[in-house]
Order: C-alpha cells, then sequence, then structure tokens
C-alpha cells in the first residue's frame, strides 16, 4: 500500500461532476488537483450499498470546510461514472453532490494505491490527505463495514496545514509544538 511520503499516484479517469444533462462528466487527473492546494481523496467500496452514502453524505454535508481549507475533495470508488450518475439520480441524498465521484472501473488506480480487498477486489474505505505537490501527508484505511470521520478527516487537514508539530488531541485554534 502506497503510504505517507509517497507520491499519489498519476491518474486520468472519469468522474461524475454534475447532474445537468450533457455537463455530467469530466475527465479528472492528478495534474487538475496539482492547484496549489491540498487534496482529500476518499475511496468507499461499491455505489447502492449502506454505509457508503452515509459516508459520502457527511463529505458533502461538511464541503464548505474543505472549502475554506483551499482543498479538493474528491471521491471514488471501483463503479463505472454510469453507476454513479445513477446512484446520484436515484438518491436524493446524494444529487446535491458539491465533489466529484471518480470512477476507477478498470482498478488500475486503487489496485497501486494497494486498497484493493483481496477476494472481491473491491476497494477498502481509503482515505488520503496529498499536499499541494502530490505527496501522500496521511492514510487511513477502514474494513468495508465501519465509517469514517469526516470531523476527524478535517482536523487532520487542518494539523498538516499548519506545517507545525500538533500535540495529542490538538484542535484547531489550540497551540502547536
Amino acid at each position: 500500500m502506497l503510504t505517507i511520503g509517497d507520491k499519489f499516484p498519476e491518474f486520468t479517469k472519469s468522474a461524475v461532476v454534475s447532474l445537468e444533462p450533457g455537463k455530467e462528466f469530466e475527465t479528472l487527473t492528478l495534474n487538475d488537483l496539482k492547484n496549489g492546494k491540498w487534496t482529500v481523496f476518499f475511496w468507499w467500496p461499491m455505489d447502492f450499498t449502506f454505509v457508503c452514502p452515509t459516508e459520502i453524505k457527511s463529505f458533502n454535508d461538511h464541503y464548505e470546510e474543505f472549502e475554506k481549507l483551499g482543498a479538493n475533495l474528491v471521491g471514488a470508488s471501483i463503479d463505472s461514472q454510469f453507476v454513479h450518475l445513477a446512484w446520484r439520480n436515484a438518491d436524493p441524498g446524494l444529487k446535491g453532490l458539491k465533489f466529484p465521484m471518480l470512477a476507477d472501473t478498470s482498478k488500475s488506480l486503487s489496485e497501486e494505491l494497494g486498497i484493493l480487498e483481496k477476494e472481491n477486489k473491491i476497494a477498502y474505505r481509503a482515505t488520503y490527505i496529498i499536499d499541494p505537490e502530490g505527496v501522500i501527508q496521511h492514510v487511513s484505511v477502514n474494513g468495508l463495514n465501519v465509517g469514517r470521520n469526516v470531523k476527524e478527516v478535517i482536523r487532520l487537514l487542518e494539523a498538516f496545514q499548519t506545517g507545525e508539530l500538533t500535540p495529542c488531541d490538538w484542535e484547531p485554534g489550540q497551540d502547536t509544538l
């Protein structure tokens, strides 16, 4: 598995970015994200499942916080862009997503990251915080049955952005070391 200090892999993938007819899809690359910003990239196992929409909705609910921190937010799974679009249209809670849903149908990116579950070859719930140079600063991976804490992802992003040493249980606004 790629980890802290590794470069996030180059990729070119389709993503769902809108529900507006004719504007649903865009091609997304790592270079699109290397725009002087940090990036939070999170993976879920599969569309049309149970835990996944709770996470996606929570990331969307906190989208403005990521934006305020000057960070790109990208979600991804091994499903196609067409399945992503169908899911967004079918689930009222996903209709208003503000971030792209990347389609890794070839599983090449999730395989290069090392986050494919061995038996069924679906992605684990992986979260990456990537600095503006494309270097992974944080990675966490949950099993398929446990959702992550979006507020903790935001806290970690803020801690990394300080460029300082942050003590245990540090919260934004507190002193660094």
